[in-house]
């Protein structure tokens, strides 16, 4: 026997029993075009975090922030301007020094002068010329500008300098003379420079030495001097004669370094203008 009834339908869903306003066909479709977005909104989000993981993150900009794999250089800094440099103040010029070596005339030349002779044939000339050399040695190792001038150097020609000394050694003619002399030219254009000049050098040398100034034996010779009326008259000019030849002998001779040193002295006392009492 045939059963005629008809076939039952399915079942609604247990959704449906859960909310019933899932029975109407339009909130049916709404309901699971939203659950399918969620599900795609999801896969997303594991997609992303999944390459979060894989692929590394720069790192921060601003200081202080994460570490990557890759190094990262700190801003530059900028350098600062050095200053602008100030110009050293001006040299003051070197001074210049004349230094005549009385009566030597240069190898080669055709004159020749020994100056004073003693019996033992001691000369002028020898003395003056050892003297002179050491005196422009030690001024120019000193940084001064020094000249070494011969008793008749074409130089002297209107030479011009901050001062200027010959040197000369006394005769063997008086036994039982000894000291030392110093003087300028008679008619002076500059008499107060020259007479500092003079007194600079009669001071210091009788110090160094310990010879005592011999100022009644100074001669026309040294006032009138020729080398004095050659130079420039601008230029502060004096001649020291350095002892006499017999009885200081031992010390023009032997301790011609402390003859040049007594020189140096006056020239320096002149130079920084010291203040002396004179001769």
């Amino acid at each position: 026997m045939s059963d005629s009834r008809p076939p039952t339908p399915n079942p609604k869903p247990r959704f449906r029993r859960w909310v019933p306003w899932l029975r109407y066909p339009v909130l049916e479709a709404a309901w699971r075009g939203a659950r399918g977005l969620a599900l795609a909104a999801g896969l997303l989000a594991l997609l992303l975090g999944l390459y979060g993981l894989l692929v590394p993150t720069p790192a921060a900009s601003q200081p202080g922030g994460p570490s990557s794999g890759r190094a990262t250089l700190p801003p530059p800094t900028p350098t600062p301007r050095p200053p602008t440099p100030t110009p050293p103040p001006p040299t003051p010029s070197v001074p210049r020094i004349g230094i005549v070596a009385g009566h030597w005339w240069p190898e080669g030349s055709e004159m020749s002068d020994a100056g004073a002779v003693c019996p033992d044939g001691l000369t002028e000339v020898e003395i003056n010329k050892d003297v002179a050399e050491r005196v422009v040695f030690t001024l120019r190792k000193m940084g001064y500008r020094a000249d070494l001038l011969a008793e008749w150097d074409e130089r002297l020609q209107g030479y011009q300098a901050d001062a200027l000394v010959s040197i000369h050694a006394d005769s063997c003619l008086y036994p039982e003379a000894s000291g030392f002399k110093v003087a300028r030219v008679t008619d002076s254009v500059i008499p107060e420079e020259e007479d500092r000049l003079v007194a600079c050098l009669a001071d210091r040398y009788a110090r160094r030495t310990g010879l005592r100034f011999h100022r009644n034996s100074i001669t026309y010779d040294m006032t009138r001097y020729h080398t004095f009326y050659e130079i420039d008259p601008l230029t502060p000019g004096a001649i020291i004669e350095v002892g006499f030849m017999l009885a200081d002998r031992d010390l023009l001779t032997r301790r011609p370094d402390l003859v040049a040193q007594g020189i140096i002295d006056g020239l320096l006392c002149y130079l920084r203008e010291e203040t002396v009492n004179g001769p």
